[in-house]
């Protein structure tokens, strides 16, 4: 004789089912019946002359009069005397190297940064407490020297 497939467990689930669906369905029914008898509606929003949300509506004199020609999208057009020259080449000190490791730091005269440096964005051999110039890129952990001269 075979036995039924349904499990006391799967019968309790199948009634909280039931229960929560009847449930769900009475609230709605409460929700739709009082929004008829509040009649209210939906309520107003009202944005005001600096963007905020109120509920009283904005005073029409405090409105500004915007021509749609003098609306700018996008980026407004640079001119030359507009963005100084930015020199990628800094300076600094070398203060740890290891060739047998193939690495170093280097800090910076302006703003006494430590930066790293490896073996292969060098293109003059240094030294420890050499003087050197150098441009940044940004590494795995961050900024490296890179494209380092001894000066």
């Amino acid at each position: 004789m075979a036995r039924s497939q349904q499990t006391y467990s799967k019968k309790e689930k199948e009634k909280k089912k039931l229960k929560k669906r009847e449930e769900k369905q009475k609230k709605k029914e409460a929700r739709k019946a009082a929004a008829k008898e509040s009649g209210d509606g939906i309520p107003f929003a009202y944005v005001d002359h600096n963007g905020n949300l109120t509920d009283t509506p904005p005073d029409p004199s405090l409105k500004v009069k915007v021509e749609a020609e003098n609306i700018v999208l996008g980026i407004p057009k640079k001119e030359e005397g507009d963005q100084e020259e930015f020199d990628p080449v800094r300076k600094g000190k070398v203060s740890y190297f290891n060739y047998s490791k193939g690495f170093g730091f280097i800090i910076d005269t302006e703003n006494q940064e430590k930066y790293f440096v490896h073996v292969s964005g060098l293109i003059d051999e240094i030294n420890e407490e050499d003087h050197v110039t150098f441009e940044l890129e940004k590494g795995m952990k961050g900024m490296n020297a890179v494209r380092v001269k001894q000066v």
